[in-house]
């Protein structure tokens, strides 16, 4: 049986929460399906001390949690299901996930993006407990701590930068003996007294027992092993959007986020609109997030009234 609906969003992040919101109080009637990461990064995040109105913070999945209640309190139909494919060729657009089926006259991507991990002992049992990917989220927290930085591009210049405002000291390691990011940030991190470099290192394990409290080195040259204490380790070696179901149906950049009309969230599909971290590689943060899942449900609602009135 196919089911349609004017809106129909896939993710359940502060994007697709927020969207939904807003798409319910417009008596749109929609349907978000959560996906296999319901609840999205935030699901991995302990303490949230910078989404405003929480004073006293807020836990990452208690935060989703409360999101999803909102969602549903306006009708929103959520769903606990992956999608496993779109059809983009002509309105209204095909999702399927499992054997259930809908056709959208709008559909909201909010798919994120996930971190990628150095996938070594010890990284998934300490994340949360010292282990992140992300220093604007989590830096607050190791005020005065030795930390290490993982990546050798932009986004490790900058978390390095960043974490230097509450660590006492960030070793940067690097699998090789220059890095990747731009001359800008390499010269802000180099010229930084709090901040080491360590070349040619790769970690092999992060340890601790419910914290970190050290990593396990290895030198790609010498095949040396060392081990450096520090209190939390920053993986920063990029984000994959999570934009497999689209590819080849949507504008993609290069580096595979959704490509939107800014300043709205409108993609090249006329129909389908792109919120959160599956098109943003600069913010990346739950409240911006949270901000272009607004938009894109106007941006849904408006689209309909224009067709509705055959001005779309």
């Amino acid at each position: 049986m196919v089911d349609e609906r004017s809106t129909v969003i896939l993710g359940s992040g502060p994007a697709g929460y927020t969207a939904a919101l807003y798409a319910a109080r417009a008596n749109l009637r929609p349907v978000l399906i959560k996906g296999l990461e319901a609840g999205g990064q935030l699901m991995l995040t302990t303490d949230v001390e910078n989404y405003p109105g929480f004073p006293d913070g807020i836990l990452g999945p208690e935060m989703m949690d409360a999101f999803e209640k909102q969602a549903a309190r306006f009708e929103t139909e959520i769903v606990a299901q992956t999608v496993t494919r779109v059809d983009l060729s002509e309105s209204p657009f095909g999702v399927w996930a499992g054997d259930l089926e809908w056709r959208a006259q709008t559909l909201i991507l909010a798919t994120g993006a996930s971190a990628r991990w150095l996938g070594v002992p010890g990284e998934e049992t300490l994340r949360g407990r010292g282990v992140s990917a992300c220093a604007t989220c989590d830096g607050f927290f190791f005020r005065d701590r030795e930390l290490v930085v993982v990546g050798g591009g932009d986004t490790a210049m900058e978390e390095a930068t960043f974490l230097t405002k509450f660590a006492s000291s960030v070793t940067i390691v690097h699998r090789r003996d220059e890095f990747r990011a731009s001359k800008i940030m390499q010269e802000r991190v180099l010229s930084n007294p709090k901040i080491r470099v360590i070349w040619d290192g790769v970690v092999e394990e992060i340890l601790g027992d419910g914290a970190v409290t050290g990593v396990r080195l290895r030198n790609v040259r010498t095949d040396e092993t060392s081990e450096l204490p520090t209190g939390g380790v920053f993986v920063a070696i990029g984000h994959t959007p999570n934009t497999d179901l689209v590819k080849g149906q949507l504008e993609l950049t290069d580096a595979g986020y959704v490509v939107v009309q800014e300043p709205t969230t409108r993609t090249s599909v006329p129909g389908v609109f792109a919120a959160g971290d599956v098109t943003d590689l600069i913010y990346r943060q739950a409240v911006t997030a949270a901000g272009q899942g607004c938009k894109a449900a106007i941006d849904a609602e408006r689209y309909l009234e224009e067709r509705a009135h055959g001005t779309g």
